[in-house]
């Protein structure tokens, strides 16, 4: 026999398999009786039995009241995301005096009207004395007419919300030091309409002359974004408008919905910084092309006249401004930032 069959004699081997039963039989008892063993299953039992243990009437009365509370904040969201939706689809067909009076305009149809055949008498007149061409001239005038007073209204509007959004995260200061001094929230928003700039103050104290009207603090603060069409008033209105509703700590809550507006501004300025480059690189490529004419007009005029005396000339000239027109709108896309 060799020596491995020296070693393995029928003792060995029965120790050996009884060796391994009792290593297996130990581990399946291992497993079963390590939870009661480490304790963990006293534990478990200790957590259920507390989580079981029937609450005091105050606790179950505080589980109520913030089961009821989260809710109403749930239901007041939805209700303001739905009033989002529908002010949204109103907004895209906003109509001109609408826009108007969003602009700070205290103009009617009628001056309106006024104002566009001023504007195309002026802008014929120039066009007259610039050139002799019929065509050219009623063009301008009719640019003059309808398009130059419609871009006015929206200059002055998109001002007006510029305006805004810089100045209501200091009103919204003002409502939070007041508020946590002690006054009401009504009494606030007479403090910001006296000592804010323009155009907060005026929006602030059409809330309060909506107040004396009858309309509660709610509804008049939710008329804002309907006159402000931003997001930033639109948060304003819900901040309000759920603490009117659901209670809460109406201090805390400004003051995070001002850190937010003011982290939107600070944002709003980098991304205008960081696409500044990219705009004056699309401005300087838009002016490129007449800029080249115009030093090409003055230095021999026979050779650039050729483009608008010659119908070839007009169809190059044509698919020219056409492809500009396709490569700025491709620009003002890619360095036009939305959020």
């Amino acid at each position: 026999m060799s020596g491995l069959d020296q070693f393995l004699t029928p003792q060995v081997t029965g120790i050996a398999v009884a060796a391994l039963v009792m290593l297996a039989v130990g581990g399946v008892i291992f497993s079963l009786f390590q939870p009661m063993l480490s304790g963990s299953k006293r534990r478990d039992q200790r957590l259920l039995a507390v989580a079981e243990r029937p609450q005091s009437e105050k606790q179950r009365k505080n589980l109520r009241d913030n089961d009821r509370r989260r809710r109403s904040v749930q239901d007041q969201l939805k209700e303001f995301e739905e009033r989002q939706k529908v002010k949204q689809n109103k907004q895209q067909k906003i109509s001109l005096k609408v826009r108007m009076e969003q602009a700070g305009l205290s103009w009617d149809l009628k001056h309106f009207i006024i104002f566009s055949v001023l504007s195309g008498l002026v802008f014929m007149v120039l066009a007259f004395f610039l050139t002799g061409n019929l065509l050219i001239i009623a063009a301008i005038a009719f640019a003059g007419a309808f398009g130059f007073p419609r871009w006015y209204v929206s200059s002055k509007r998109k001002r007006r919300f510029n305006a805004f959004l810089n100045e209501l995260p200091n009103g919204v200061d003002i409502i939070v030091r007041g508020v946590k001094a002690g006054l009401p929230l009504g009494d606030c928003i007479k403090v910001v309409a006296r000592e804010a700039r323009e155009p907060v103050a005026t929006e602030f104290r059409k809330i309060t002359e909506t107040q004396v009207m009858g309309i509660s603090l709610a509804e008049a603060v939710a008329k804002m974004p309907e006159r402000v069409p931003v997001a930033e008033a639109n948060f304003f209105a819900i901040v309000v408008s759920i603490q009117q509703k659901a209670g809460g700590g109406l201090a805390e809550a400004l003051g995070n919905l001002s850190r937010v507006l003011r982290g939107r501004k600070a944002m709003k300025g980098k991304i205008k910084a960081l696409s500044s480059e990219a705009k004056s690189s699309a401005a300087i490529i838009g002016a490129l092309p007449f800029a080249v004419g115009g030093i090409i007009f003055l230095i021999s005029p026979d050779y650039i006249m050729l483009l608008f005396t010659t119908t070839a000339g007009n169809i190059i000239i044509a698919g020219c401004l056409f492809w500009m027109f396709i490569g700025i709108m491709v620009m003002r896309a890619m360095i036009n930032f939305d959020f």
